[in-house]
């Protein structure tokens, strides 16, 4: 019987190594499931990076990927997460022709309705940056995308905390470090 693929997000911490990252996709990539997204930078621990990687998966399958990233030797920690255990943004820069902006009231309403913000203004082209989920972000693209003034439009990678008090990539430091103390 074949799981449903839903969402993950897996969350890896590793040292600052040149070649991890081409490791940890490689795990991805023998397995055949494809990265939605990835983030990479650091963490709140020093010398410590974090990659955030999305991608559509069974259970069993992300589990599989994330046994095998943290198999890695420059890896520290990693885990998989469901949408509900992380609070989650992206953000979306959107690139506007000035004179249908300036031309229709209505693409200003719709900016301020998706409570986004509006950060370059020049003769040629007007910057939007919205912060926030994906549905929200690809929501303000079809609205703007409607006034046909969309010159240009890109959403970053996603970036996520765990809705717990601590980094678990803290508490595992720590235990470790204990048993190296005994």
């Amino acid at each position: 019987m074949e799981q449903e693929k839903k969402l993950y997000t897996l969350l890896v911490y590793s040292e600052n190594i040149a070649g991890i990252l081409n490791q940890i996709t490689a795990v991805f990539t023998r397995r055949q499931v494809n990265i939605e997204s990835l983030n990479v930078s650091a963490s709140s621990i020093e010398h410590v990076h974090k990659y955030t990687i999305t991608a559509w998966s069974d259970e069993d399958q992300i589990i599989k990927i994330t046994r095998q990233i943290e198999k890695k030797i420059d890896v520290i920690k990693a885990n998989y997460f469901t949408d509900d255990q992380l609070f989650i943004r992206e953000t979306g820069l959107y690139k506007l022709a000035t004179q249908p902006v300036m031309d229709n009231p209505e693409v200003s309403r719709t900016i301020r309705h998706h409570d986004a913000k509006i950060t370059e203004v020049n003769p040629t082209y007007v910057i939007v940056m919205k912060s926030g989920n994906t549905d929200s972000i690809m929501s303000l693209y079809s609205a703007l995308n409607e006034y046909g003034c969309v010159l240009q439009y890109t959403r970053s990678g996603r970036i996520a905390v765990t809705r717990s008090t601590q980094e678990q990539v803290s508490e595992f430091l720590e235990q470790r470090e204990q048993q190296w103390k005994k």
